[in-house]
């Protein structure tokens, strides 16, 4: 049984890092410590290591694609999902994971730049990591289960199927208001009520267990269980034990994935090798006609989808990378399914998180979706503060918000409701 090191970089470099040693199993096997990335080193000895990154600088999406592996899976992959995202594709890496019980492929997505920034450091502490990992990837994933850890002013959620996100500065009941879980038991006519899960499994520290007491006994009204844990020792035994069980994408992916010295292992195949690719090459000869014919019939067939995909797509003058992924999203437009749930719900939940954190006075008091339209209750101290909240939604130039209504209390605040709709719906 292996052991391995779970390291935890924080969200400010300048910070300690965090490590523990736990095995494959996620028993612990040596206290908490704490210092910079070169005494980590040391630590590790010669035990593989695993890096927790900060969860708010990678996002999580599931996607839907024919095709389930190798090369033209990652090449299908940034095109899929680029619509949901507001930075170019070229600037960003991807990493894909295992297919859950839906079928769907989560994608975990950081900034190349980002992503570069952590591996130098690591390796320039002398660390070369087997996994990276988002550290809310940590979250224990239960089916039919809410699972929740609350510490460092952030929330990190696991839904037990393909939702997995981490948002800070908001307490567990607004979180999971964002998602829409708190008001599945009120929309009796609603067919995804049933599936909800209606359980909560919630691990935090101490404190947070102190500050978020209110919030726990109003999640005990709404969902059918809520059992709270203290974490005595912090968050990362929790989420190193999850992760060391071989929970989490791998972001060592693509350019930063292992790289294996070729020469070294084919060295006693060398003349084996060499008989193979002299084969290889005759048989390349000798169909040379079919392939010039086959490469000229490619080369027409590539000028006749350009030409019908920017016909569809007036304007869009790019030449698609993966014909195939690219003619199942033209597809799935066509007949309506472009715009799933979790296609336009999951952005927009992360648009109104922002707005919400940009305008602290306002509360969230129930979030539901329904056809593609995210409707919104909240609570603000005047209608000046929804304004700025309408204003951040809108100016991400995916979603269009509206101010439905408003009422006045007689304490001064304004009670209103807000829809958020798909710019192209």
């Amino acid at each position: 049984m292996a052991d391995y090191l779970v390291l935890r970089l924080p969200a400010d470099d300048e910070l300690a890092v965090e490590w523990l040693l736990v095995d494959s199993q996620g028993a612990r096997k040596s206290p908490p410590s704490s210092g910079t990335l070169e005494e980590a080193a040391r630590a590790a000895n010669d035990h593989p290591v695993i890096v927790l990154v900060p969860g708010e600088e990678v996002l999580t999406l599931p996607v839907d694609l024919p095709i389930k592996a190798g090369a033209r899976l990652r090449a299908a992959v940034p095109y899929a999902l680029e619509d949901q995202l507001a930075t170019d594709v070229e600037d960003l890496h991807f990493a894909i994971g295992a297919a859950g019980e839906s079928g769907l492929l989560p994608v975990a997505i950081v900034a190349s730049a980002t992503m570069d920034g952590w591996v130098a450091r690591l390796h320039d502490a002398g660390l070369y990591p087997t996994r990276v990992v988002a550290d809310y990837h940590g979250v224990q994933r239960m089916p039919n289960t809410i699972s929740l850890i609350a510490a460092d002013h952030s929330i990190m959620v696991n839904d037990g199927a393909d939702l997995a996100f981490m948002i800070r500065d908001l307490p567990p009941g607004d979180a999971l208001a964002l998602t829409g879980i708190l008001d599945s038991s009120d929309d009796d006519d609603d067919a995804e009520a049933d599936v909800l899960p209606r359980h909560l499994v919630a691990w935090c520290t101490a404190d947070e267990e102190q500050r978020f007491a209110h919030d726990w006994n109003a999640l005990r009204t709404e969902l059918d269980s809520v059992d709270v844990n203290v974490m005595p020792d912090g968050v990362l035994p929790r989420l190193a034990a999850t992760v060391a069980a071989g929970a989490g994408i791998n972001l060592l992916q693509g350019p930063y994935g292992k790289r294996t010295e070729v020469a070294a292992v084919l060295r006693p195949w060398r003349f084996a090798a060499g008989l193979l690719l002299g084969v290889v090459l005759l048989g390349l000869v000798g169909k040379g006609v079919d392939y010039v014919r086959l490469a000229r019939q490619e080369a027409a067939l590539q000028t006749q989808f350009v030409e019908l995909y920017q016909t569809m797509r007036p304007g869009d003058t790019r030449i698609p990378a993966d014909p195939i992924g690219t003619a199942d999203s033209l597809m799935r437009e066509r007949i309506g399914n472009n715009a799933g749930p979790t296609q336009v719900f999951l952005p927009s939940l992360m648009q109104l998180a922002e707005a919400i954190i940009q305008n602290r006075e306002a509360d969230v008091e129930a979030v539901s979706y329904r056809a593609g339209v995210i409707d919104v209750r909240l609570t603000a101290p005047d209608v000046a503060t929804l304004d700025k909240i309408q204003k951040v939604v809108s100016d991400s130039g995916r979603f269009t918000a509206s101010i439905q209504g408003t009422t006045q209390e007689p304490d001064g605040k304004v009670n209103s409701r807000i829809q958020i709709r798909d710019t192209g719906a």
